[in-house]
C-alpha cells in the first residue's frame, strides 16, 4: 500500500509531502519503503494571510472559513502535483495533517486542536480517499494531540530486548528531537518499553519570528546560524526567558504559537533588556532553545539524541546543544541527524502522517503506549486517529497482527504482494 502524507508545521514554510510503501508482516514487522519527499512553497498571499490568523490574532468565522477552504486547495495542489514528482503516479491513499492555527491549552490539560485543510477538496482533486484531523480524537480520550510522532520514533528506534522478555534490564534510551516551530522529543528505549513524548518548547519559531523583523521579511529563518554566530547570548535575557512555567510542566505536555506568539519575546523581556535585538536577540532565542531541549532530557538515560526538522540545518543550534547535551546528559551522548540512520531530516514529518495514515486506514490506534498505563500523549487509551474523506467503508481490512517495529527498506523486493484476507471489511 502505497500512502502520501502531507504536512506543514507552525513555522508555515511550505508544504511537505512524502510517498511511503507499507507492508505488513505476520512477525508484527512493519516494513516501509520511502518513495521520496519534497516540498512545495504555500503561495507567498495565502502564508502571509495564515501567518496573520495565528495568536494572538482574533478571527471572524468568515476568514476562518475561507482559510479552511484555500488551505485545502492549495493542499490537494500539491498532492496532486506530487503523486507524480515522487509517488510514480501511484498512490493507494492521502493523509493530511493541515495546517495548525490554535492548540486549545489549558493547564495540564489539551482542550482542542484546530487544524485547517478540508479534506474535500483533497479528495477532490486526487481522486483518492483522505484521512485527516488526526489529533483530535486522541485529545477526546485526554491526550495532549501532541507530539504525534512518538508512534514512529517507537517503531523505529526501539531495540529488541536482549535476554528473554522476562528481562527487564534498563536499556539506554534513544531521544528523538525534532526541532521545527515547536520542539518535541520522544524517549525510546526496548520495543515493548513505555514511550514518552512531549514538547520541550520553542523550536524555530521565535528565532524565526526575529530574524523576519531584523531583515524588514527579506529572511525567514537564520540561514545556516549566521546571524547567531555573529551575537552574544545575553544572559540577563536569557533567564528570563528560562522562567517560564511551561518548562517545568511535567510531560506529557503540549505547546505552540498560542503561548509563543509574535508578543512573546518583546513582552517578557520588556522590564529586563527592552532593547535586546540583531544578532545579540537571535543569539538568545538559539541558546534558548538549546538549553531548553538539553534540560528536558537531563537526568535520562538518553544515549544518543536524533535530530531532525528544519533545526538540524543550523550549525550553530546544533553545537549549543551538543554542548548543554554533554554538561547536563552524559558527557558521551552522541548527536546525529535522522538522515544517517534512513529519514530525511526535512521529510520526517510528512512520513510521519504516511504513516498515521497507513495505520488509522487498517484500524490500528496511532500512538504509543506510555506510562502508568497511558499513551505516550498521554491519553486514556489508544484510538485510532483521523477521519475519512468520503465516508465510504474503509478498503482496506483490519490487520490481524500487532505493530512491534518498523523496518525501513530501499529494496521494493522486500515488499511482495500479500494474499487477500477473507471476511467483511471494516
Amino acid at each position: 500500500m502505497i500512502v502520501l502524507g502531507l504536512s506543514s508545521g507552525t513555522s508555515v514554510d511550505a508544504i511537505d509531502v512524502a510517498a511511503a510503501e507499507f507492508q505488513t508482516g505476520d512477525d508484527g514487522v512493519l516494513r516501509m519503503r520511502p518513495r521520496g519527499h519534497t516540498e512545495y512553497p504555500w503561495p507567498a498571499a495565502l502564508r502571509e494571510r495564515i501567518l496573520k490568523a495565528l495568536p494572538p490574532a482574533t478571527l471572524g468565522m468568515g476568514e476562518v472559513a475561507q482559510l479552511d477552504t484555500l488551505i485545502g486547495q492549495e493542499l490537494g495542489k500539491a498532492a496532486r502535483r506530487a503523486i507524480d514528482d515522487v509517488a510514480g503516479g501511484d498512490v493507494d491513499l492521502v493523509a493530511s495533517h493541515g495546517q495548525t492555527l490554535y492548540h486549545w491549552v489549558v493547564g495540564a490539560r489539551a482542550r482542542g486542536t484546530l487544524q485547517l485543510g478540508n479534506a474535500a477538496w483533497i479528495a477532490e482533486r486526487v481522486k483518492r480517499p483522505v484521512i485527516n484531523d488526526f489529533r483530535v480524537a486522541d485529545i477526546a480520550a485526554g491526550g495532549q494531540g501532541a507530539p504525534l510522532v512518538s508512534i514512529l520514533d517507537a517503531l523505529w528506534l526501539g531495540t529488541e530486548r536482549t535476554g528473554g522478555t522476562g528481562s527487564r534490564s534498563l536499556a539506554p534510551h534513544s531521544a528523538a528531537l525534532n526541532i521545527g516551530g515547536i520542539a518535541n522529543v520522544t524517549l525510546v528505549g526496548h520495543t515493548d518499553d513505555p514511550v514518552m513524548g512531549w514538547d520541550t518548547g520553542p523550536g524555530n519559531c521565535l528565532i524565526d519570528l526575529a530574524v523576519t523583523r531584523l531583515t524588514d521579511g527579506r529572511e525567514h529563518y537564520d540561514r545556516d546560524g549566521a546571524l547567531a554566530a555573529r551575537g552574544t547570548v545575553d544572559a540577563v535575557a536569557l533567564d528570563a526567558l528560562l522562567a517560564d512555567p511551561y518548562y517545568a510542566a511535567p510531560a506529557p505536555k503540549s505547546t505552540g504559537r498560542e503561548l509563543f506568539d509574535a508578543q512573546y519575546v518583546a513582552s517578557l523581556l520588556a522590564s529586563v533588556r527592552p532593547g535586546l535585538t540583531g544578532p545579540d536577540l537571535v543569539a538568545t532565542l538559539t541558546e534558548l532553545t538549546a538549553v531548553t531541549v538539553a534540560r528536558a532530557l537531563a537526568g535520562r538515560p538518553v544515549r544518543r539524541v536524533v535530530v531532525s526538522g528544519g533545526g538540524a540545518y543550523n550549525p550553530v543550534l546544533l553545537d549549543r546543544l551538543r554542548v548543554h547535551l554533554r554538561e547536563l546528559v552524559d558527557p558521551s551522548c552522541e548527536l546525529l541527524t535522522a538522515d544517517r540512520l534512513g529519514l530525511p531530516v526535512d521529510g520526517k514529518e510528512a512520513y510521519l502522517f504516511a504513516l498515521l495514515g497507513y495505520l488509522s486506514a487498517h484500524g490500528v490506534p496511532g500512538t504509543a503506549p506510555g506510562e502508568q498505563r497511558r499513551r505516550a500523549t498521554g491519553a486514556r487509551r489508544p484510538v485510532v486517529l483521523g477521519s475519512l474523506t468520503p465516508p465510504t467503508p474503509v478498503p482496506w481490512p483490519a490487520l490481524s497482527t500487532p505493530v512491534r517495529r518498523l523496518v525501513l527498506t530501499n529494496d521494493p523486493g522486500a515488499l511482495q504482494p500479500q494474499p487477500a484476507q477473507k471476511g467483511p471489511r471494516r
